[in-house]
């Protein structure tokens, strides 16, 4: 009996205009219906229907695409929660720093792991690229994903190098100013680059707002927005290319 009026309710409520407005499809039971499940949901349409077995197998792919976009997630949210007890002024940054690893809780836990993650980040990135490569899944007609991909690379390294100086410390302070020098010696526009980075003619306060801007808005933003064309590629190709 009781068995009954449940079946009754659970059909009348998955016949109802407001559970049809979320599953339009009902419980995919078959391939078809696995499809219009998948291509109807903002958050699963980018999975493929079919997965093929290599693309599973972690011998193959070593999972490092997917731990590179964890370690930007984990980069996003402890970097929210850095910049409630960060100020981006050349008085007060290495201060806030040293309060943030003695006075506020977990403060150094939720430091050191944004830094870790980010060094973490451009190893897995790296060793991406190189699977990658040594797969062939840079061939036709993924080649414009490797392109996108490069370009993330780049961006990986603009994330880390920003970040570098924020802290503004002795160590930070001189690798930045080794880095946008070696910039400087670029042909034609070496000067006019490092300058642009800096915002004057030496590292100091314009450089170091500068750098914190692209830092937390401008690099994450262009970053985030290659990543779902990257991703969004892999589902147009056909999914993880198989092995040579």
């Amino acid at each position: 009996m009781i068995n009954d009026i449940l079946d009754e309710f659970d059909r009348k409520v998955r016949q109802s205009r407001i559970w049809r407005s979320f599953f339009r499809y009902g419980w995919p039971e078959d391939a078809w219906t696995r499809s219009q499940a998948i291509m109807s949901n903002v958050f699963l349409h980018l999975h493929p229907v079919k997965v093929r077995r290599h693309g599973v197998k972690i011998t193959y792919t070593y999972c490092m695409g997917g731990i590179s976009f964890l370690l930007f997630i984990l980069l996003t949210v402890t970097g929210v929660l850095l910049m409630f007890y960060y100020r981006p002024t050349i008085q007060l940054a290495y201060t806030d720093m040293k309060e943030l690893e003695t006075t506020v809780n977990l403060g150094m836990l939720m430091r050191n792991f944004h830094r870790w993650a980010a060094h973490g980040m451009v190893i897995t990135v790296f060793l991406h690229m190189i699977r990658v490569f040594s797969t062939g899944s840079y061939r036709p007609p993924r080649e414009f994903n490797w392109v996108v991909g490069v370009v993330l690379l780049f961006f990986t390294f603009l994330l880390s190098f920003t970040g570098y100086l924020l802290p503004w410390d002795q160590l930070s302070f001189w690798a930045i100013t080794v880095g946008t020098n070696m910039a400087g010696y670029a042909p034609l526009v070496g000067s006019d680059m490092r300058f642009l980075l800096l915002g004057a003619y030496e590292v100091g306060a314009n450089a170091l707002i500068r750098f914190y801007t692209l830092h937390v808005i401008l690099l994450p933003l262009v970053a985030a927005i290659f990543m779902a064309v990257h991703f969004w590629r892999i589902r147009k190709d056909g999914g993880i290319s198989g092995p040579l």
